[in-house]
């Protein structure tokens, strides 16, 4: 009978991913939180130093430091995001999660000015990133209350859907009828351009860049006005009855981290992971 035999080598391959787990998944040890902290600091200063850049007047030197300094962090981030898929059994599952899309698209915008100058801007992105400041100080409750956010939210898609759709046949009826009404010789140049401003007055925002100047004009504008503040009304109260459904029946969260794929907020006592299946350590 052959027995199969660890290579040195694939021993310390293992070892090395385990250390690496440890130190950019595991916010509960030494060199875990040390990392993530020193982490959140990079992002703050990347984030400064991208909203910086914009002002007008700054000194052409300055602008070139903060320049290769933005490229230091891309390259710094590029590695952090490269060892984290490296360290995980199943990194799939982490590079399509929620964090796993902030931290590539942390990274893009910078290679995308290779080829699309001025989209270093979008580097902003990975403010989110910052999210994990929970993780990192153990507030546990606040990690259970966003989950239960994100699952009211999830919950009152559909029913949101639907009133998107009723409200956008709203915007082109009354688009329609205040093109008739007022006409071009008052500023409805078109029917997008009524839609627009039936959008603008339904939100009861009122930019009055476009203004009815007859009678049945700004009576429809005073009933769209009134309705507006019904239909402003409506997604708040569908996500407030999922938000209270889901905070009665919702398992307080816990740090525990999945070795195979990186998820995060299991539920306390929970043996496997949500999203995986792998056994809980």
């Amino acid at each position: 009978m052959k027995h199969s035999r660890t290579t040195p080598k694939s021993d310390d391959t293992t070892e090395l991913r385990r250390k690496l787990f440890e130190i950019i998944f595991k916010a509960d040890t030494l060199a875990g939180k040390a990392f993530d902290l020193l982490l959140l600091v990079f992002i703050i200063v990347s984030v400064v130093s991208v909203t910086l850049e914009t002002i007008p007047g700054l000194d052409e030197s300055f602008k070139k430091q903060l320049f290769y300094a933005e490229w230091l962090f891309t390259i710094i981030f590029s590695i952090e995001y490269v060892a984290r898929i490296y360290s995980l059994k199943k990194p799939g599952k982490y590079i399509f999660s929620f964090f796993g899309i902030i931290d590539f698209l942390a990274i893009l915008p910078s290679y995308i000015t290779l080829i699309y100058a001025g989209s270093q801007y979008f580097v902003v992105l990975r403010v989110f990133r910052l999210l994990r400041v929970f993780k990192i100080l153990r507030m546990v409750e606040f990690l259970g209350e966003a989950e239960v956010l994100r699952s009211a939210v999830k919950a009152s898609l559909p029913k949101i859907f639907v009133f998107l759709i009723t409200v956008f046949c709203i915007v082109i009826i009354m688009g329609t009828i205040i093109y008739k009404v007022e006409g071009p010789e008052n500023g409805f140049t078109s029917i997008p351009m009524s839609m627009y401003w039936t959008i603008v007055t339904l939100t009861t925002v009122g930019y009055g860049d476009i203004v009815p100047k007859t009678a049945s004009g700004q009576l429809i504008a005073s009933i769209l006005m009134i309705v507006g503040y019904g239909l402003i009304a409506v997604p708040t109260g569908i996500v407030t009855a999922n938000l209270t459904q889901k905070q009665q029946s919702r398992n307080i969260s816990t740090t525990t981290t999945c070795t195979a794929c990186g998820s995060e907020e299991h539920t306390s006592g929970a043996k496997f992971c949500k999203d995986c299946g792998q056994i809980l350590k």
